[in-house]
């Protein structure tokens, strides 16, 4: 159970506006822009080595919560600039040989897929995105029926950009499991708002962000990567951190997940990803999940009454994400309408998932994602906003 009036006290950012961008950056708590801002100040007074010296403890214990928050190991846990790289990282790893199959969705993220026309184009491996099934979530039998020695690699976006769905993971990863083949999973809208767990799930690797539903700084992400794969795949390029020099004409690489990162980092950024992430567990992902899917449903049902707005979300388990448009209004010009109003959303264009708007037709939709300090108030207010907006355009 959320206690939502501690959750806005000690979230600054409710008392300027409503928020409903959280899929983009939500508001951070104040423990956590205490964490960012403390090591900053100490950066200032010490140095930036002396004051990541001071910091190494509390930087030991952001690998065990991530670790904790994904059912990992610490060894298995990376952490990296953002969960761009963090899926780089894993993808760019990979030895892709001509004829191999990359098999995606048909909701996949637009810079998941370029990396995948990039890899094709270079190597000879071919991109297939699998068919969704009749809620628009990747279809598992579809993805049963593709199956072959061919398969290298499996790639997921667990919770699109846009369209609200969660695709069902579990049983992709069952299939991934069957098959023998790799299978990444972006968990970048995923985890913070669910409970996400890299053993139920069978992914040998998952990039994570922490801006968005985890609630920590911008310019950070982390990695895991399964143990039992680790001395398979050689990062697409390595450091001093990630690898030793042993010797005028040999190198040896780490043989944790740390061989995915490199030496220099953000080091205040870290340390405000931990407390985020110990933040998020103090809650309780179940929790968390319960109170940002009801909210959701509840956004949902709300503009859907309001004539001239349609919701456009997809799947049959449906997240923290409201997709919409409202009919005669660019989706720009809600945005603008709304932010002038103290109110936070985003906008979702059709080149970020291409295939997915292209197939419905759709050039742009509102993204509004909600968070569980958010109230049934404002979304009230929210939904009065984009009414007024119809309002507006008068009898047709």
């Amino acid at each position: 159970m959320i206690d939502v009036e501690r959750a806005r006290r000690e979230t600054p950012g409710c008392a300027e506006r409503i928020h409903l961008n959280n899929a983009g950056a939500a508001l951070q708590p104040a423990c956590v822009l205490e964490t960012v801002l403390g090591h900053l100040e100490l950066e200032a007074q010490l140095g930036g080595y002396e004051a990541e010296d001071a910091a190494a403890d509390a930087l030991a214990r952001v690998y065990d919560a991530a670790a904790t928050l994904v059912g990992a190991r610490r060894e298995e846990i990376a952490v990296v600039e953002n969960a761009t790289r963090a899926w780089d990282m894993a993808f760019y790893s990979i030895p892709f040989r001509p004829g191999d199959r990359i098999l995606t969705s048909e909701a996949e993220y637009a810079s998941n897929y370029i990396a995948y026309l990039q890899v094709a184009r270079r190597t000879g491996a071919v991109v297939e995105p699998v068919a969704s099934d009749g809620t628009g979530a990747l279809s598992v039998e579809a993805l049963r029926a593709t199956i072959d020695e061919r398969v290298r690699l499996i790639s997921l976006t667990h919770v699109p950009t846009n369209g609200g769905l969660v695709n069902p993971a579990e049983e992709v990863g069952a299939v991934a499991r069957e098959a023998g083949c790799l299978y990444l999973l972006d968990a970048c809208q995923s985890v913070g708002q669910l409970p996400v767990d890299v053993a139920a799930i069978g992914c040998d690797f998952l990039s994570a962000t922490s801006r968005k539903f985890l609630r920590g700084p911008r310019g950070c992400g982390f990695l895991f990567v399964r143990a039992e794969r680790l001395e398979e795949l050689e990062p697409p390029f390595l450091d001093l951190h990630a690898a030793e020099w042993t010797a005028p004409g040999r190198y040896e690489v780490r043989h944790d997940a740390r061989r995915f990162e490199n030496w220099e980092s953000n080091v205040a950024a870290k340390l405000g990803l931990g407390t985020a992430i110990e933040y998020a567990l103090g809650w309780g992902l179940e929790a968390i999940r319960e109170r940002v899917f009801a909210l959701a449903d509840g956004l949902r049902e709300r503009l859907a009454a309001i004539p001239g707005v349609t919701v456009r979300d997809l799947g049959r388990v449906r997240c923290g994400i409201v997709s919409f448009t409202v009919e005669g209004v660019d989706a720009a010009d809600v945005l603008s309408t709304l932010r002038e109003r103290g109110i936070n959303v985003s906008v979702a264009v059709r080149p970020h998932t291409l295939l997915d708007m292209s197939a419905r037709g759709l050039e742009r939709m509102v993204r509004a994602s909600v968070h569980y300090y958010n109230t049934e108030d404002e979304l009230d207010r929210a939904c009065a906003a984009v009414a007024g907006l119809t309002a507006r355009r008068g009898p047709r």
